[in-house]
Order: structure tokens, then sequence, then C-alpha cells
């Protein structure tokens, strides 16, 4: 099992907690990050995985966002904006400048990996998203808050993701992308998660991941079936990735 240890990083007033593998040898070796879901979510689920993506070669980290797991802060203080900041942050600081990406992002963290995917562009080497949820542009702004405020209401508001800036990001997006879909989504709705892949096949090298026995959950999952665990990091890996120049 691949050693990992724990770092915290302090952002924007909190302290993000996570767990890193280590030396990216000078940008050589690809980052993988994987992000975790809204709610009760955290990295501790995500730890086998990131293992197992470890164990093929890459350097691996995950962290909490703030108000989740180990990290300070507020779970309503968080927004769509600050969970993409706090990945940023994070990913400046441990990773070096210019060396290869690989976002992993479960549920909510579909919106963020696009985010991040539009903001480190051609440094992302592949994407894995994991029942992923995109969302309106005017909700990227807003407080989560507890659940009865102007979060929720454009949430939830009918077909409001379908203009999704998530969504044009990740139809120019040209590299490696899987999209892992469990057989019953209770959270997700299916037009959602056929969006996303119609975006993802439009330049990107796609791939359908089928879990036919998984609900939304889909990091539970993966922590809980080794063999689909490691299946899926096959298929993320399938391609072989850059080794930017110098």
């Amino acid at each position: 099992m691949s050693e990992l240890f724990s770092f915290a990083h302090a952002h924007d007033g909190e302290l993000l907690k996570g767990v890193d593998s280590g030396d990216d040898d000078g940008g050589r070796a690809a980052t993988v990050v994987l992000l975790h879901g809204a709610g009760i979510g955290s990295k501790e689920r995500l730890i086998p995985l990131l293992q197992d993506f470890v164990a093929r070669g890459c350097r691996g980290i995950a962290f909490d966002f703030s108000g989740h797991g180990e990290s300070s802060g507020a779970l309503g203080e968080l927004s769509l904006r600050r969970r993409f900041e706090q990945a940023v942050a994070v990913i400046d600081a441990r990773v070096t400048a210019g060396g290869p990406l690989i976002l992993v992002g479960f549920s909510m963290s579909g919106q963020t990996v696009a985010d991040l995917a539009g903001h480190y562009g051609q440094r992302v080497a592949a994407l894995g998203l994991c029942a992923p949820a995109v969302y309106a542009a005017e909700a990227w702004p807003v407080k989560f808050g507890d659940g009865q405020g102007r979060f929720s209401d454009i949430i939830r508001t009918p077909d409001s993701w379908r203009a999704a800036p998530a969504l044009d990001v990740l139809r120019t997006y040209a590299g490696r992308a899987v999209l892992a879909v469990p057989g019953t989504d209770a959270v997700i709705p299916p037009a959602v998660t056929e969006a996303v892949q119609d975006s993802l096949s439009a330049r990107a090298r796609f791939t359908r991941f089928e879990l036919p026995d998984a609900e939304h959950m889909v990091g539970l999952w993966l922590y809980e079936h080794a063999d689909d665990r490691r299946r899926f990091v096959d298929t993320v890996l399938s391609d072989r990735l850059p080794v930017p120049a110098g």
C-alpha cells in the first residue's frame, strides 16, 4: 500500500487538511488530484483510490474542502467559487508549476473539475468525472447556506443547469476523459449525465465507465469494491500521459 503523509494548507482564513504521496519528480510525474463531493463527503473514502493511482506511477493529492472532514470552516459558507479557489490554492502550493494534472471529481466536484480544467488548460492530461453535477452560472458565487437559501433555489430551478458554463469547458477539452456512471442515481438527473457525456464526446478521448450495481455515491462504491476501483484507474490512465518539456 502506498504511503501518504498529511498536510495543512492555509487559505482565505481556512486551514485545508489533505494527504499527499510526495514528490512529483520535478513535474515529470503526473499529479492526480481527487476531489470529494458535497454533504458528508471527505477525502477519507478516496484514499484507497489515491493509493491505486500512486501505485501506477502518479503523484497523488486529496484534501477536504472547508467545512468537510478535517478542514476548518462552516459548510454553509462554502460555495462553488470557493471550492475552485481552494483547489487552485492547494494545487499551486504543492504541484510543480507546469506539471501535468489528472483531475478526478465526485458529484458536486464534477463542476469543480470543469472549473479547474478551464483554468489549467493543456496541463490537464486526464479527467475522471464520477456521477458529476454541473450548475448554472448564477449559482457559482452563492454560498451554500442551510439548504433553504438562494443557492438551493437556483439549483432546484428546472433545467437551470442546461446553460452551465462547465458544459462549454468540457466540450472544448481534448485530453483523456472518463465518465463513471452508476446504475442508479437518485441525485443527478439522467439528462445531466447525458449532457456531460455529449460535451466530453465532442473532442476528448472519451470513455463511459459503467457501474451497473452502484448508486450515486460512487466514491463509496469504489472504496468498497477494489476490482472496480483498479479498473477505473486503468481506464483513466489508458493514454500515455505527457511529460512537460524542460
